[in-house]
């Protein structure tokens, strides 16, 4: 054996305990992403100790559109240490137009036990379109980091044990997800009501404020009211589908169903039961709804974005002029009776094929797209919480019991 391999294997082997000393002096253990709505990501400690975490996109079927909006993972790492997350992949495609999906007001939420959330402002880093922000890790060893306060399909499953036998509650299968998940319809209020108020939540897996909006309303709804004041089931009966896009909130993804298919989108034509049947599986609940006398007289389909607009419906050749007066009157009351301020959208502002232009043109209801921001409350003053979007859900009851008398 030569007399200098033993000296080039001690040289080999230091350098590995070296390049082990430099990754066991990272605090950072791993990024766990097994659980259900967690994010898809790559991540990588960069030299400077930074963890980027590089957002994996989803992609619509048939066009250029792609979406990374959810970040949704748990950080397990030493207790007390700092890590700063270096944030990635936001170049998105929207209607065919790129753009980047974060901005200098995006802030990010942490929680140690999943359930209780706390904002965090980031830095956006413009030339790149990255996303930086440390967190501390608690004395646990783990923390969870998300994009908005998570709402998973256990929430939804607690609401509906909570609420299934409730006299005034009704819950009926409507059919199931690309995956095999169920999707429901929740009315809350007497079916015989003389108005008939419908809300989607979670078309778009990412937006989980829809979700809080409409648990605290239907909590709201089923609470007693005591003898000092009417029940709300005397002015309207609520139906919810509460999480359109059930696979795509367990998978973690942003946008889009397991088919690719936006299902705010091609509410303009029969729904592709093949492609996405939470679509269809609606049409055919409301389909029934008509055919029985029961139209809903207001629909809202709840989204997250950075501005937490009413998006009014404006399809090409119906003159709704009667409908935008509807929605005045709604602004109107959303501003006396909640936290909303932000006001409708711009007159020349049309998105063709959301489930606000169908629900208008081709069964004449009343709908709109009803945008909560995602970053900040301007009537609270706040960034968003579970609890301020749930505080809203309770507000719309006095909004609707308003707009129908």
């Amino acid at each position: 054996m030569p007399r200098f391999l033993p000296i080039v294997l001690l040289t080999a082997l230091r350098f590995c305990f070296a390049d082990d000393l430099v990754q066991s002096a990272h605090p950072l253990r791993f990024i766990d992403t097994s659980f259900a709505n967690a994010s898809p990501i790559d991540w990588e400690v960069l030299e400077d100790g930074r963890v980027r975490i590089d957002m994996l996109y989803d992609h619509e079927r048939e066009s250029p559109n792609r979406a990374a909006l959810h970040w949704h993972f748990r950080i397990e790492a030493d207790p007390g240490s700092d890590i700063t997350m270096l944030l990635n992949n936001f170049h998105n495609v929207w209607n065919g137009r790129p753009g980047l999906a974060v901005d200098d007001k995006t802030i990010a939420f942490t929680s140690e036990d999943g359930n209780d959330w706390l904002a965090k402002q980031t830095e956006f880093l413009e030339a790149d379109g990255q996303l930086q922000f440390t967190v501390r890790v608690p004395a646990s060893g783990s923390l969870y980091v998300a994009r908005l306060p998570a709402y998973h399909a256990e929430n939804l499953d607690r609401l509906i044990s909570d609420i299934r036998n409730h006299p005034m509650v009704e819950i009926t299968p409507i059919g199931k997800t690309v995956q095999g998940r169920p999707l429901e319809i929740i009315r809350v209020g007497d079916a015989e009501a003389a108005n008939r108020v419908f809300m989607r939540a979670r078309a778009h897996p990412w937006e989980a404020g829809g979700n809080w909006v409409v648990e605290g309303m239907i909590r709201h709804l089923i609470e007693d009211r005591g003898t000092n004041r009417p029940s709300y089931f005397d002015s309207f009966c609520l139906y919810v589908m509460p999480m359109a896009n059930k696979d795509g909130v367990a998978m973690g993804r942003s946008r889009f169903n397991m088919f690719g298919k936006d299902l705010n989108r091609d509410w303009d034509a029969p729904a592709d039961a093949a492609l996405c049947p939470e679509n269809d599986a609606l049409e055919r609940w409301l389909t029934t709804m008509l055919a029985d006398g029961k139209r809903p007289h207001l629909a809202l389909e709840m989204h997250n974005d950075a501005s937490g607009k009413l998006h009014l419906s404006r399809p090409v050749g119906n003159e709704n002029s009667g409908y935008l007066q509807r929605m005045a009157k709604l602004e109107s009351l959303l501003r006396q009776k909640t936290w909303f301020r932000e006001g409708a959208t711009d007159p020349s502002f049309n998105n063709p094929g959301t489930l606000g232009d169908g629900w208008l043109s081709r069964y004449g209801i009343d709908a709109v797209v009803h945008e909560l921001n995602a970053n900040w409350i301007e009537g609270l003053g706040e960034t968003p919480s579970s609890e301020n979007w749930m505080l809203y859900g309770r507000q719309l009851c006095d909004v609707f019991e308003a707009y129908f008398e």
